[in-house]
């Protein structure tokens, strides 16, 4: 499912002024830009980010992925030792969780390449049964994988601290305020939030 920017850029400036001034700045969005075309990559990277920066999970995410010549793949981490896994940087619990999602894809309990059918509720229900695969994570599979429109993901502590700056909140907003800010974004929340991301990066004006 492909998301047309101009539509959704179009929508949020016409319904929010908050958000127009964002997209002024910052110019065309950037959701599609570093998506992994690999489901099961996507999901690997998902995991290894978990509470840490980007520089650092990027670092661990290349070590890893040179371990299979760039395109690891279920059985290729199954067959690897824990040692070497460990070296690239995976904590033991991280490690965990990469095992358990390798299995489940060889299995076939987690089919990834059925999930572009789903809907966001089932996507989300069928990622969570990995272990240390949470709601958010299924949410940033949702908005940077599958490219679906209208992820809006309260939980996201970046999220909520960009609305309590951008809206000039006096409190950092409740999943329930946000639910309420955003019902004028749909069907592009996914949007909106990538620059209120942007909002919160020191990242160059647009030209």
């Amino acid at each position: 499912m492909s998301i047309d920017y101009v539509k959704a850029r179009r929508l949020l400036a016409r319904r929010d002024p908050v958000l127009r001034d964002l997209m002024r700045r910052y110019g065309r969005c950037g959701l599609a830009d570093a998506q992994h075309t690999d489901p099961f990559r996507a999901l690997v990277h998902a995991i290894i980010a978990q509470q840490l920066s980007t520089r650092a999970s990027a670092t661990i995410e290349g070590r890893f992925a040179a371990l299979f010549d760039g395109a690891p793949t279920p059985a290729a981490v199954a067959a690897t030792s824990d040692t070497r896994l460990r070296a690239v940087g995976l904590s033991v619990q991280k490690l965990r969780y990469v095992r358990d999602l390798s299995c489940r894809v060889a299995d076939g309990s987690l089919p990834l390449a059925s999930l572009d059918h789903l809907g966001d509720e089932e996507v989300i229900a069928a990622l969570t049964q990995v272990t240390g695969i949470g709601r958010w994570t299924a949410e940033m599979f949702l908005m940077f994988r599958l490219q679906r429109p209208d992820v809006l993901p309260v939980g996201d502590l970046g999220i909520v601290k960009a609305v309590h700056r951008a809206y000039r909140l006096r409190t950092p907003p409740s999943s329930a305020r946000l639910l309420r800010i955003g019902e004028s974004w749909r069907p592009y929340r996914s949007v909106a939030c990538w620059y209120l991301w942007a909002s919160l990066e020191n990242l160059p004006l647009k030209e």
